[in-house]
């Protein structure tokens, strides 16, 4: 070896969003004249810059390059000690490669961001928001959440209570809201409250919402009460101190026509009308047998009958479930299908197979799923933001929940000014919900799976938060 080298420290330490300098040394330890180019390797490389890029030494000589190491603050810069190294390439001898290590010690740092979706939620007995919380740290994020409001006006149901979150990742808190009190009449009240996230030796995170608690009675209908009760009052008073006469006249009926009176058989039944016919109505058509009185054409039965012919119904993923279970009764199965941005909806697939398109750069829309034996679903999408100041989309305000087996649930919007969909959460009822997505200028992801609706974690998210990407492909199955 031609080369000797050394790294000045050979450990150090930088905080996500600095940066630090590391020095090396090197010597030309060979007997003719070489020019060395440097190249950083490793999981750091890409935060890691040389000064100068090569470097020429006569034999016997030594030289020094600069070593920046400036990692981002995001998630991706994980904490703890991260080993480096350079590539050092002799142009003379390109063979001869020598490759010093040193260790980056990357510090800490927690950060989170916690939403309510949707911020105000409606209801008479109770709401249900969710709390979305995001770890944007580079160390694992453990907290509490509580909830509280002025005067005491509401009680909190959170499942789960504490969460651990690992770096990049969302954890989403169900809520469930009860009014202390039923409004029973009169107009539906706002009522301010407030979930906050706990983390041990940290200020807490406030997020604020709306319940908004309608009166289990609308005003207009206890007025019509009211006013139904009065009336049937004075009708009964009216009754019992002006009660009618009744008189019988059928006896003087019969007399006058001079006929017997037979009581009916018992066996007879009295035969209801026919039922009318109802024709679709249908666009007015010209008769050129009528004259201008309209007495033309024989009566009218002998014209033309217009013949409509029905439009097929369209394939959804409802109809692809329901065929699998008439097949496969006791199993567990999930169909879908994706509306391509220019192409329109795709054939429903099943059970793991492939939607959307790869490598054509088309995001998917809108996606239509239902299942069988796992007791529904509920899903709601992440879609582009285009006022977004951190980078990432918007969660659609409103869920939608299918509770019976082989029924369309449907997510995103078809229309041309709505914005595709970057990604999208869902879960069942019983069982576990598993899926494979694929991102724009991204390969396909690991399998995750999460557990059914009651279960703490029993919701599958499916994509990216990046407002940048798009949700090009996914796979779904359902297990026990």
């Amino acid at each position: 070896m031609s080369l000797w080298t050394s790294l000045e420290p050979a450990s150090a330490t930088v905080d996500p969003g600095g940066s630090t300098r590391v020095r090396l040394r090197l010597r030309n330890t060979g007997d003719v004249v070489d020019e060395y180019r440097f190249e950083p390797v490793g999981p750091i490389a890409p935060w890691t810059t040389v000064e100068p890029q090569t470097l020429r030494l006569y034999p016997g000589t030594t030289g020094t390059v600069e070593l920046t190491f400036a990692p981002p603050r995001t998630s991706d810069a994980t904490a703890g000690p991260n080993p480096y190294a350079i590539r050092i390439t002799p142009t003379e001898h390109p063979e001869a490669v020598t490759v010093p290590e040193g260790n980056l010690t990357i510090t800490p740092f927690t950060e989170l961001r916690a939403e309510l979706v949707p911020p105000t939620v409606k209801g008479r007995f109770r709401g249900r928001p969710k709390l979305a919380i995001d770890n944007l740290g580079n160390t694992k994020l453990t907290a509490s959440v509580s909830g509280s409001d002025n005067g005491d006006q509401l009680s909190y149901d959170l499942h789960p209570s504490n969460v651990q979150i690992e770096p990049g990742r969302a954890a989403f808190i169900d809520a469930t809201l009860k009014p202390r009190k039923i409004i029973w009449f009169g107009p539906k009240e706002q009522r301010p409250y407030r979930l906050t996230v706990q983390r041990s030796g940290v200020q807490p995170e406030p997020v604020d919402g709306t319940y908004v608690q309608r009166g289990f009675l609308p005003r207009w209908l206890a007025t019509l009460f009211g006013t139904l009760l009065a009336l049937a009052i004075a009708f009964a008073m009216i009754w019992f101190n002006y009660k009618p006469q009744v008189k019988s006249l059928a006896q003087e009926q019969v007399q006058e026509a001079g006929v017997s009176s037979i009581a009916p058989s018992p066996s007879a039944t009295p035969t209801p009308p026919p039922a009318p016919s109802v024709t679709p109505p249908s666009a007015p058509t010209a008769n050129p047998g009528a004259g201008a009185d309209g007495g033309g054409g024989g009566g009218g039965g002998g014209g033309a009958t217009a013949t409509v012919t029905a439009k097929p119904k369209q394939d959804t993923a409802a109809t692809a479930v329901n065929r699998l279970a008439a097949d496969d009764p006791a199993g567990r199965h999930i169909c879908y299908r994706s509306y391509i941005q220019g192409t329109g909806w795709q054939k429903p697939v099943c059970d793991g197979t492939m939607s959307g398109t790869v490598g054509k750069n088309l995001p998917i829309k809108a996606i239509n799923l239902a299942v069988y034996g796992v007791q529904g679903s509920a899903a709601n999408w992440f879609h582009y933001n285009s006022r977004s100041t951190d980078g990432q989309g918007a969660w659609n305000p409103d869920w939608t929940a299918i509770t019976a087996d082989g029924k369309d649930n449907y997510i995103g919007s078809t229309k041309a000014s709505d914005p595709y969909i970057e990604g999208f959460a869902y879960n069942v009822g019983n069982g576990h919900a598993c899926n494979y997505a694929k991102v724009r200028d991204h390969d396909w992801g690991d399998q995750w799976c999460s557990g059914p609706r009651s279960d703490n974690n029993g919701l599958d998210f499916v994509g990216t938060l990046d407002n940048t990407l798009w949700l090009e492909a996914f796979k779904l199955t359902v297990t026990p």
